[in-house]
């Protein structure tokens, strides 16, 4: 593998993480935050179902990161392989900001006290959803 490839699984290692941590990152806050008034108690469950469909925003930006996957390896040790790396992190990028979205909607759900199980839910789906948008090995 090229020292070109390797400085690229790097870039998407770390930008990956760093998506998923800021993914987290609202969660996280409303953990540390003290307890204040929030949305009333009745959009709890409209939250968790917007949540839910949320999930479904990924499916077409996940098959335009497919796609791109492809191009890259056809792309790679040619003339093409800066532009089509940048468009693979691109679609990754767009991809794993939507693949985050129902965890940042149970965050908002948090605040409307929806319970902690639905949360923990929508969070191991954002992150089951996020996994798929990992640089695979076969790349390079």
């Amino acid at each position: 593998m090229s020292s070109a490839i390797k400085r690229q699984r790097a870039g998407f290692a770390r930008r990956w993480w760093g998506l998923l941590i800021l993914g987290w990152v609202p969660l996280l806050a409303l953990r540390l935050a003290p307890e204040q008034a929030g949305l009333p108690e009745n959009l709890a469950m409209p939250l968790f179902i917007v949540a839910l469909t949320s999930m479904f925003v990924s499916l077409p930006l996940f098959h335009r990161y497919k796609r791109a996957l492809i191009a890259c390896q056809r792309a790679l040790r040619s003339d093409g392989e800066a532009a089509a790396w940048q468009h693979l992190a691109t679609t990754q990028r767009n991809g794993l900001l939507a693949a985050l979205l129902p965890v940042w909607i149970a965050a908002l759900g948090r605040v409307a006290e929806l319970h902690a199980v639905p949360v923990a839910l929508l969070l191991m789906a954002s992150l089951v959803i996020a996994i798929l948008y990992r640089l695979p090995r076969q790349l390079g």
